[in-house]
């Protein structure tokens, strides 16, 4: 009984120390190891010395000792990370380092290794301050930016990535086959297909059949639909490594692609009876798309709802509903017609490209207005951009304001801070041309980041006259797509079925909010029309954003251009019906989301029929 009193009196990040000197610790307000800690006969010394001679206990023994007496003692914390790595535990070793590298900021090869460990555990957001401090650290290391690039890739932001990975490649001595292949993913990502295909030639050429390389590569010619080559490569993988998983899921979805949907499931399906592994998230809802397009609805919702559990099982973050609903609160606070009466609006700007704002949630429709919309040569595709968010977060620091966002812009009222959001926009609009997607060649470019309408009110302030076009789509064929898909969006939202509904029925709430407090150049865009009279809406939209109409619009499939999205072997085929009402198939697994969204499917008139006999 005194083992188990001992053992829950540890710190819970499983450091080995007690809370207090642990977790507990208010690292801004403690001072410096002391002299006597730093000692070179001292018990962090020897720690480090039993560690290096391979005596792993007692190097935990005396780390946890000098760490007891002064907790901030850089050689103990990594003394103590070390072992803690090694017994498996990233989590407490990565606690511990953070505390070191607290405390000596130019320590690069602590840094170093909290991008190493977060990325390993999936955890790109927390390495992501560690990547940019290891190349302010050490900027002429080809190594700092190749994490970096490393780190930007996880987190989606190719261009950003692509910078940092040429910059390692340049300071390389030779060009390294895994920095050409993370170049020419993030090539990929941005449309650039040819440039990343040569790159994936030539990081094959240096090193043939690196698994990496040959996976990524075979993903590119499966999204520029040369299918027979994609599957020549992954042949090639198995000869390397037989019944590797991703090589499996690839290979599923260009089956599935070809048309050769049975021949998917099945392959799926030996894979999860071989019994070596079960079957990840990503292979759940593979499986589950091609089972809804065998008419075996049951049986998909089934995958659906395995992939979504067993992605939380691995660690997947739930939905942070608190989070969601406080910001809601507090925008919806904020954002009234008085206060919008009083504050500024940025200076309408006319000399470079502006944005078109595609908003909506997840899997409505957006990805299919902005290929419409991008079919025209006056319109460039910007796809999905992050700055609005970015802004929304350090608006406290470019307004100099003491308040968080949205109170941030209540600074703008001052008279010194009236011109603020001219910084805000530049820094938008900025940003976009240093991504490439501001062209001087094309007066718009497109914006279609999933769930933008959550700053419809800051958009409008920065860009009052832009068009804000809202796709919106029957909610519980929304609902169909959420619990086959993952979405990167909405505090984790779409983990589950209630957390997707909620999310949705969350901000279609603002976006009503935003319209009934601000003047907004806003048009709202229902997927169906789009499928049942094509014509005639896509003209709509056109007449809205004030660009001609070009009838290439019609053929949005033939637009070159490759949409990073789930819904990019969608768009690369001709307007179809099957994702017209789905949810009639799915109306008994349905029902809590039904319950939770039926304001909104009333508010916006749609209908919930059973499917047809």
């Amino acid at each position: 009984m005194q083992s188990e009193d001992f053992a829950t009196s540890l710190c819970p990040c499983g450091s080995g120390l007690k809370p207090a000197k642990c977790c507990e610790l208010n690292v801004w307000t403690a001072g410096p190891p002391s002299a006597a800690a730093r000692s070179a006969d001292g018990p962090a010394a020897q720690g480090v010395k039993a560690f290096k001679q391979g005596d792993y206990p007692v190097a935990a023994r005396l780390a946890v000792e000098a760490l007891e007496r002064s907790p901030f003692d850089p050689v103990a914390l990594k003394a103590l990370a070390g072992v803690r790595e090694l017994e498996g535990r990233a989590g407490a070793a990565i606690t511990l380092l953070r505390r070191a590298a607290h405390f000596d900021t130019s320590d690069y090869a602590t840094t170093v290794k909290l991008v190493q460990m977060a990325i390993a555990r999936g955890g790109a957001e927390a390495a992501e301050p560690h990547a940019r401090q290891a190349v302010r650290l050490s900027p002429t290391n080809p190594q700092a930016h190749y994490l970096m690039g490393m780190t930007m890739t996880q987190l989606g932001r190719h261009a950003l990535a692509a910078h940092h990975n040429r910059r390692a490649l340049e300071l390389s001595p030779r060009r390294e086959p895994l920095i050409l292949t993370n170049l020419a993913t993030n090539l990929l990502e941005t449309g650039e297909i040819e440039t990343a295909r040569e790159l994936f030639r030539e990081a094959d050429a240096a090193q043939p059949n690196d698994r990496r390389t040959l996976l990524a590569w075979a993903r590119l010619e499966e999204i520029d639909r040369k299918f027979d080559d994609a599957e020549t490569l992954l042949d090639r993988v198995d000869q390397i490594a037989r019944n590797n998983p991703q090589a499996t899921l690839r290979r599923a979805t260009v089956l599935g692609r070809r048309g050769r949907v049975d021949e998917a499931v099945k392959l799926l399906d030996e894979r999860a009876s071989a019994g070596a592994r079960q079957l990840g998230p990503q292979e759940l809802l593979e499986r589950g798309r091609l089972k809804d397009r065998l008419g075996l609805h049951d049986e998909a919702w089934a995958d659906f709802s395995a992939g979504k559990a067993r992605a939380l099982e691995l660690g997947a973050g739930a939905y942070d509903e608190a989070a969601a609903n406080r910001l809601t609160s507090n925008l919806k606070t904020y954002f009234t017609r008085e206060r919008l009466a009083v504050l500024p609006r940025a200076e309408d700007r006319r000399d470079g490209p502006q944005p078109i704002f595609i908003l909506g949630f997840p899997r409505s429709g957006t990805t299919l207005v902005e290929q419409t919309l991008s079919s025209s040569d006056a319109i460039s595709a910007g796809d999905e951009l992050p700055f609005v968010g970015q802004i929304a977060a350090i608006s406290p620091r470019l307004l100099s304001s003491p308040w968080e966002y949205p109170g941030s812009l209540s600074d703008l009222l001052l008279g010194d801070r009236r011109e603020g959001l001219d910084d805000l926009r530049n820094f938008y609009l900025a940003s976009a041309r240093r991504m490439g997607v501001a062209r001087d060649d094309t007066p718009f470019f497109t914006d279609k980041m999933p769930l933008n309408e959550t700053h419809l009110g800051l958009i409008a302030l920065m860009f009052p006259r832009a068009p804000l076009v809202h796709v919106v789509r029957h909610p519980l064929d929304v609902m169909v797509s959420a619990m086959s898909n993952f979405f990167t969006h909405g505090f984790g939202c779409g983990r589950d079925l209630e957390s997707a509904a909620k999310h949705l029925l969350m901000t279609a709430d603002l976006v009503e909010h935003y319209r009934g407090v601000a003047d907004l150049n806003y048009l709202e865009l229902r997927y169906e029309d789009i499928v049942d009279d094509q014509e005639a809406t896509v003209r709509r939209l056109f007449d809205f954003v004030g660009v001609p109409f070009d009838p290439k619009a019609l053929e949005f499939e033939a637009n070159e251009r490759y949409a990073r999205t789930a819904s990019y072997a969608q768009v690369k085929e001709p307007l179809y019906r099957r994702s017209r009402h789905r949810h009639q198939n799915y109306l008994r697994h349905l029902a809590p989301a039904q319950k939770i969204l039926a304001p909104l499917i009333e508010r916006l008139g749609y209908e919930v029929e059973p499917l047809a006999a």
